[in-house]
């Protein structure tokens, strides 16, 4: 029995036959994918969107609406975290068996942090792509700046050697 040492191509290679004589010969890749979709047993979706906590079955502990202080709700989904973990290590102490209310208490306050700083991931990619703009905007603004001193030098250097030139 004699085996292969690599697989036999795809079958769709026969498609590309002519594309060194014609480029356009070759098959339109295939439209991108829109809507939900299924990968590997798990649903997903191309929509770029955020769910809310009620829609992932959390219970929301800061107010909803557009006007959210997201600092001032973090602090306080801070300060009551810590207090929880406290509380969770009295229990621990006094109420060994009494401690998955606090565990769940915890939970739902990180899952809470977690959906806070999510819905903060646009605006922080915004300023991000905003700062390397910058950045590159001041590189190539360096770069002009040094072109035209290395001209200017250039232009230096070639009028003393045509003044060499003619003073011989």
């Amino acid at each position: 029995m004699a085996t292969a040492t690599y697989p036999p191509p795809p079958p769709y290679y026969r498609l590309y036959t002519d594309y060194e004589r014609d480029p356009t010969s070759a098959p339109e890749p295939p439209p991108p994918i829109q809507g939900t979709y299924l990968l590997y047993g798990s649903s997903y979706t191309t929509d770029d969107i955020l769910p809310s906590l009620e829609d992932q079955g959390v219970r929301q502990l800061y107010p909803k609406g557009p006007n959210l202080d997201f600092k001032k709700e973090l602090r306080s989904l801070n300060r009551e975290l810590q207090l929880h973990i406290l509380e969770l290590a009295d229990v621990l102490i006094a109420r060994p068996s009494q401690y998955a209310r606090r565990v769940e208490d915890i939970s739902l306050i990180f899952k809470n942090l977690h959906h806070l700083l999510n819905s903060l991931r646009p605006h922080q990619a915004r300023a991000t792509l905003i700062h390397i703009l910058e950045l590159q905007i001041q590189r190539r603004k360096q770069a002009v700046d040094d072109i035209k001193r290395r001209r200017e030098e250039a232009q230096r250097l070639i009028k003393e050697a045509v003044g060499t030139l003619e003073g011989q």
